[in-house]
Formats: structure tokens, sequence, C-alpha cells
């Protein structure tokens, strides 16, 4: 494991928990890209469906509210026992300008919208003025997403001070656009595709920042600054079916200190990890990207996960769960990155 995670104690993202407010409550974070009928079906939430999902938050009684604040909250909380639920939307694609910010408004949800600044203005995404206009109700945040939407992790072949230079470009010049332009100031970024390694993750605590990702899961005492859990909402993912189960589980009682970088060094790749005393792997299950639920294996409270087969794609994922009482599930996501695949 690298150094810059055992530096925590004198980080500024330590600072930010000491002062966190104390709470009860694990953070189910959603993860939306276009809010619309029309647009490609990958990273689109159809309305009816957006709608609905809304709708099932408000009936559970759940909680929503800013990212940051139940971000801090989550991580600095011992024991949590509820759940709350907070809203993000990458690329700030105009059709959460012209759609899902009204409908928001009306259930008066709190959200935030991760900008990648090259593109607004450009076709299909928000101008600087629209942004502006979200940015005045107090209800909307405006972070960071970087200024070039690039692939972060360090590329096969590339020197090192090239990526470092490349990377801090496009961290800081988002970051200097958003302030200038919008006044943005919390530490929150959210990775383009999800994807990052160490050395990504290592330049996000040196500034401060939370680190978003696109692994499912919710945020809890156990969960890392800079490889934060969200849920997916795209069609194929937030269904209703499957949306309660989300909504209402629990971060993994496993530190995400001790969970692998992600990229892929063997392919199908391995991931291990300890269970506490509270878990017993006869409830486990877990998952594997295209492959349904795939074996593990166990040896004294170490559980060893791989599948059984190389898994295609950039970025593929296995999830676990395990029952956390009352009908909720703790809940377990680990991206892979695959550095020889193509970028998309």
């Amino acid at each position: 494991m690298t150094n810059f995670r055992n530096l925590m104690s004198i980080s500024a993202l330590s600072i930010l928990l000491i002062t966190a407010p104390a709470a009860h409550a694990d953070l189910v974070v959603l993860q939306y890209h276009h809010v619309d009928d029309s647009t490609p079906q990958a990273t689109s939430t159809s309305r009816s469906l957006f709608e609905a999902q809304l709708q099932m938050i408000s009936e559970l009684g759940l909680n929503v509210i800013p990212l940051g604040e139940g971000t801090r909250q989550a991580l600095s909380t011992e024991d949590n026992t509820d759940n709350q639920v907070a809203i993000s939307f990458d690329d700030a694609y105009e059709s959460v300008y012209s759609f899902a910010a009204p409908v928001l408004e009306r259930y008066d949800m709190p959200y935030t919208i991760f900008v990648n600044t090259n593109s607004v203005g450009a076709r299909g995404y928000m101008s600087w003025q629209q942004l502006q206009e979200l940015a005045n109700n107090k209800q909307v945040t405006i972070a960071n997403h970087s200024s070039d939407h690039a692939h972060l992790a360090r590329k096969k072949g590339e020197s090192e001070q090239a990526w470092s230079q490349r990377v801090d470009r496009s961290l800081d010049d988002a970051h200097t656009a958003l302030k200038k332009r919008m006044g943005s100031s919390e530490p929150l970024f959210a990775y383009p595709y999800g994807e990052y390694d160490e050395g990504v993750e290592k330049k996000l605590e040196q500034r401060g920042w939370y680190g978003f990702g696109q692994q499912s899961g919710a945020i809890g005492r156990y969960s890392h600054h800079t490889r934060l859990p969200r849920f997916p909402m795209a069609n194929a993912y937030g269904q209703l079916g499957s949306l309660k189960d989300k909504l209402l589980s629990k971060a993994f009682p496993v530190s995400a200190i001790e969970l692998p970088d992600g990229v892929v060094t063997r392919n199908p790749p391995i991931l291990e990890f300890t269970l506490g005393d509270q878990l017993s792997p006869d409830r486990l299950t877990c998952f594997a990207s295209g492959l349904g639920r795939i074996d593990f294996t166990t040896t004294g409270n170490t559980v060893t996960v791989q599948a059984p087969k190389a898994l295609s794609g950039r970025r593929f994922r296995y999830n676990c769960t395990h029952p956390a009482g009352d009908g909720r599930f703790y809940w377990l996501s680990q991206q892979w990155l695959n550095l020889d695949a193509p970028e998309d």
C-alpha cells in the first residue's frame, strides 16, 4: 500500500473530518449523466424513471442532503444506523438544466453537478449562464470533473513527469475556471469514467479533495476519501426493482484503505479482504461484471475473490454483498481498470 494513505492524519481531509458535525447515517450517492429519453442509453436515465426514483426516495422517508455535507458526516460517524441520500450529475449535460433541475426543485432536493469545464457551452452541454443560474440556488453545488474529461490514470509508456503535468493541468485548470466563474470551492471531484489509480488519488489527497468514482456502495466510516462510491442510475442500473436495496445499503465493514489499487496486473484480478467477526462467509455473495454470481474462497477470515475467466473491457467490477439486518445489505464494489484495453 502506498505511503500517502498513511499520512491521512495530517492531510487537509483529516482537518475536515475533525470539524465535521456528528450524524448517524451512511450516505448513498446516486450518479446520473443525461436525464432524457433521446440521449445515449448507456448514460441516460429516462424522464419517467428519474421521477419514479425521486418518488421512491420520498416514500422511504430518506433525507436528501448536499453531497459535501453528507460525505463528511458519513466518514466521521461511528456505527451509522440510518441512511441519507445525495444526488450527483456528471458532465453538466443540458438535459439536467432543462428537465432534472425543475423536478428536483419541485421535490426540494439538493444536488451536485460535476463539470468538465472545456465542454461548457458545447452542443448538448450547459452554458456558463445556465450553470450560474443553477448555482444561484442554494440547493445546487457546482464541482470539479476535470477540464478535459481525460483518462487520468497513468498510461502505459507515459513518463511520470508527462503524466503528472497532464493531470495537474486537468485538475487545476478546471478548479481555476470554476472558482473564477462560479465561486465554487467545495473540495469535491468526480473521476472521469470513474477511473483512477493510486497516483491520481495522491494528487487529490494533496489538494484536500474528496474523490468520487462509479463503483457502487454506500459511504460510511469504512470508506476512503479518494475512492468514494456512487450508484450509477442509468436505465440499465436504476430500475425500481433493485433501487430500494441500493438506497438502504450500508457501507461494507472492510476498510477501503486495505483494498487494492484497481489497476489490473493480471486478468482475472484477485480481490482479498478480511471479514470482521460480525460477518459470515456463508452469507456473502459476490458477482463479476458480465458473469453474474461467482465463487470465492476463505482462509480463516480472509476472503479471496477471483472471476473464473478473464474479463473483457477497460472497466469492470467485483461486487460483494452481505445481509446487514432489517432487510438491508452491506455492499462492497471493487472497480478494476485494464490499461491494456483502449480508452473510450
